[in-house]
């Protein structure tokens, strides 16, 4: 790995954009004429146009375009507006003006993160020529805690346009900086690659160990080098490298090759060198951006999908998940620990599942290791909510066919309705009810958590994922989105807002009356938006706390809402008791039959006799039009024949 070319960022192609700013007087405009012209300029304009420095003046060939400002107070806008369209900021002051310098840090520096450009910064002295010589003081001396308070501050370099010193070398730093950023790739305080860094790296070693023995031979590192650089490794070379990197750390290299620990170590060393190139172009050329995430063309284009379809993994990626688990599982338990899940997606630049909604969705044993059902429901909850991220990280973790092929929509949920049968395999219940009705209970016990007496109000949404278990023998997964009482209005605003759901359950508190009354108004209200917008669901009713003694009219009110709106009768459970009625494998039935179980309210029974009542006065009115029709001809032919005869 001897390093060599460079490769520039995606956006790169247009171009790098360098605004140069800083005190009046500090030779901004001297410094931009002398870089582009080779010559200093005996009159100097007060504010340059943009000017294009020749595309030959540094390695990469990348246009660059230099903004000169204003520092005045009426152009200070116009500054602003320049600034925040910069790819890098060089940011002047003048060596013989000591004051000019202190302004860097009291107002310069803390003016760019008040105007939030986060965009890497060079600090140019100028006029290094008319410097005393007398008071001079070492550079980085005087850099040293103003680079400690201000990060962003990429290099400090003095120059003279005059004498011309050091001209180039202040725009090759800029576009260096944009180029081949150091605050992705290393922490300068802790003087390690940083975590996102070090985890690409790690799947790239992987994919280049192709005998998967742990270390790269002289073979393998031979391919990686003419891969990334377009050039092969001379015999000496490889053992050069080898030598660097046992030589300072012994476990660097093994009887097989260089281990994962001399990669890194190999790539934190041409860092701290300098050299950042060399490690941006593996991984640029490996398909990461700026980000130390894979670009956009390495993955998933966006899915066309209509509201109410879904997407699902296939088989071929189910079947490469099961091997993933296998292979991590290293205890054999079965289940995988905190530790082995890290290790599954220590090639991701993070574990996808530490954040919310994905973070204790899905059931986990008593030691907190996932099951093979809790790690499939887990993929599949994050494909459902956000394919593109699902595939990302099947990527990440090893999956090497095309990323389409790990991926299949589902058909519409209206055609299902129509053709009384759902060929899903992962379906979604919204969960409504009041407050204390007891649906993060339900939620819960769906993953194996114990019941727990005491009420935490639910503020946002959650969910829960896990496999149902069939009559049949195979399993389907179900995905629990408890929609907080107080969250049903801005959810019901939205026209599509049921279009994802394929099962919706009322929960209510079976002992408290008004429980009950305010989970049918839900009923009503989102049977209701159902019918207006087209977008129906199947919806199931569950009577909670059934330890409890239930409220005086339970029965009858029961009773009288299940036949008035076409649905079944509450299903009573208790999670306090444990008892829970095969209630999930009763949505999961719900889902599949989607054009039962259908509510019907009083407005949407008006609308339906309405349209009968219209149909057939259509059908009156066109049958009456026939036979007018009819007569007009036959009239016409009586007419014909008579004047025929006569």
């Amino acid at each position: 790995m001897a390093g060599g070319g460079s490769s520039a960022k995606a956006s790169s192609t247009a171009g790098v954009r360098i605004v140069v700013a800083g005190d009046r007087g500090t030779g901004k405009s001297s410094l931009i004429i002398t870089a582009a012209a080779e010559s200093f300029p005996t009159n100097v304009p007060p504010v340059l146009p943009p000017t294009r420095l020749p595309e030959d003046m540094f390695p990469e060939h990348v246009p660059v375009t230099v903004i000169d400002t204003s520092s005045s107070l009426e152009n200070r806008g116009k500054l602003a507006d320049e600034l925040k369209r910069a790819d890098a900021v060089v940011l002047t002051y003048a060596c013989d003006e000591p004051s000019t310098l202190d302004r860097l840090s009291t107002f310069w520096l803390p003016e760019l993160r008040r105007l939030e450009v986060k965009v890497p910064v060079i600090v140019a002295g100028c006029k290094l020529d008319l410097r005393d010589e007398q008071q001079a003081v070492s550079l980085e001396l005087v850099m040293s805690p103003i680079m400690q308070q201000f990060r962003e501050i990429e290099t400090c370099i003095e120059c003279s346009a005059y004498k011309h010193i050091q001209i180039p070398e202040v725009f090759y730093y800029a576009q260096k900086a944009v180029l081949h950023p150091t605050a992705p790739l290393f922490d300068q305080e802790a003087q390690t690659l940083k975590p996102r860094c070090v985890r690409a790296l790690k799947r790239i070693f992987i994919l280049c160990d192709h005998d998967r023995d742990g270390a790269l031979s002289d073979a393998e590192l031979n391919d990686f080098q003419v891969k990334c650089f377009n050039a092969p490794l001379q015999p000496s070379e490889i053992v050069g490298v080898k030598r660097v990197v046992q030589e300072k750390l012994p476990e660097g290299v093994n009887e097989n090759g260089l281990t994962l620990t001399g990669f890194l170590f190999l790539h934190a060393l041409f860092i701290e060198k300098g050299r950042l190139e060399t490690t941006w172009t593996v991984l640029r050329k490996y398909g990461y951006n700026n980000d130390i995430r894979l670009g956009d063309d390495q993955l998933l284009a966006p899915i066309k999908r209509t509201p109410d379809q879904s997407v699902e993994l296939t088989s071929e990626a189910v079947e490469f998940l099961r091997g993933v688990f296998t292979m991590f599982d290293s205890d054999g338990d079965g289940a995988l620990n905190a530790l082995e899940l890290e290790d599954l997606f220590s090639t991701a630049p993070e574990s996808p599942w530490n954040e919310a909604p994905y973070a204790n969705a899905a059931e986990k044993n008593a030691l907190g290791g996932l099951s093979l059902d809790g790690f499939l429901s887990e993929w599949a909850f994050m494909t459902v909510l956000d394919p593109v991220l699902s595939v990302e990280n099947l990527i990440y973790i090893g999956y090497a066919g095309d990323p389409s092929s790990a991926l299949r929509v589902t058909r519409k949920r209206r055609v299902d309705r129509k053709k009384q049968n759902s060929d899903r395999n992962v379906f979604q219940c919204f969960v409504f009810g009041p407050k204390e009705a007891g649906k993060s209970s339900l939620l819960h016990s769906f993953v194996g958590r114990q019941f727990s007496e005491v009420y935490a109000p639910t503020t946002e949404e959650r969910y829960t994922v896990n496999t149902v278990d069939q009559p049949d023998g195979t399993k389907k997964t179900l995905i629990l989105r408890e929609i907080p009482e107080d969250a049903i209005e801005k959810l019901l605003i939205h026209k599509e807002a049921l279009a994802a759901c394929d099962v919706a359950v009322f929960v209510h508190d079976s002992s408290n009356g008004s429980s009950w009354l305010r989970a049918t108004e839900l009923l009503v209200q989102v049977a209701s938006h159902g019918e207006s917008t087209g977008y129906e669901v199947p919806c199931l009713i569950v009577a909670a706390k059934d330890d409890l003694e239930p409220y005086p009219t339970a029965i009858q009110d029961s009773t009288r809402v299940s036949q008035d709106m076409g649905i079944e009768a509450p299903i009573p459970i208790s999670t306090k008791l444990g008892d829970f009625n095969n209630v999930f494998r009763r949505i999961v039935r719900a889902a599949e039959h989607p054009h039962l179980s259908i509510p019907e309210t009083e407005a949407g029974k008006t609308r339906k006799q309405y349209h009968r009542v219209l149909n057939r006065s259509l059908m009156v009115v066109s049958v009456g039009a026939a036979v007018a029709i009819v007569g007009l001809a036959a009239y016409r032919v009586y007419a014909t024949r008579k004047n025929a005869s006569s």
